[in-house]
């Protein structure tokens, strides 16, 4: 599995903590940044990283920024993206199982690195369930392709 990850100002402590976790369990990944603490616009990071995931240069993408709101809602403008905002573990199982995401967003002022770190692990180790959610996400890329 390959992971794209990137962070905003807000972000980028968390998302080292993350690099460290995606590297213990031996996935491939690129940083796109930011790596400064001077303020950026997270649009600028959240963008390339979804538009990286949808072109299946990566197989998901990890957001990070000090609430993951906004990383979360720019990822989710690019066709193909569904990306969650996830807190929590319960949230990083479901959200692989039922809405099938291939990328989340976190955020750093939110969470901690060890809860993080959790729901990285989970996400990235869980697959999704088809069947009855198959036909939503169905019904959601439907949507996408008509409305764009």
């Amino acid at each position: 599995m390959k992971i794209a990850i990137a962070s905003d100002h807000g972000g980028t402590r968390l998302k080292d903590e993350l690099i460290a976790v995606i590297k213990d369990l031996g996935f491939a990944y690129e940083d796109f940044g930011c790596n400064c603490e001077g303020s950026v616009d997270y649009p600028d990071y959240a963008l390339p990283v979804a538009e990286k995931v949808a072109a299946g240069e990566f197989d998901r993408g990890i957001l990070v920024c000090g609430t993951g709101i906004g990383m979360s809602i720019a990822a989710n403008k690019v066709k193909g993206i569904r990306c969650a905002l996830v807190h929590d573990v319960f949230s990083a199982k479901a959200t692989r199982q039922h809405n099938d995401t291939n990328m989340i967003s976190m955020g750093e002022r939110v969470i901690g690195p060890g809860l993080a770190g959790e729901i990285v692990r989970t996400w990235l180790g869980e697959a999704f369930e088809g069947g009855r959610h198959a036909n939503r996400i169905g019904k959601i890329t439907s949507y996408e392709d008509t409305h764009r």
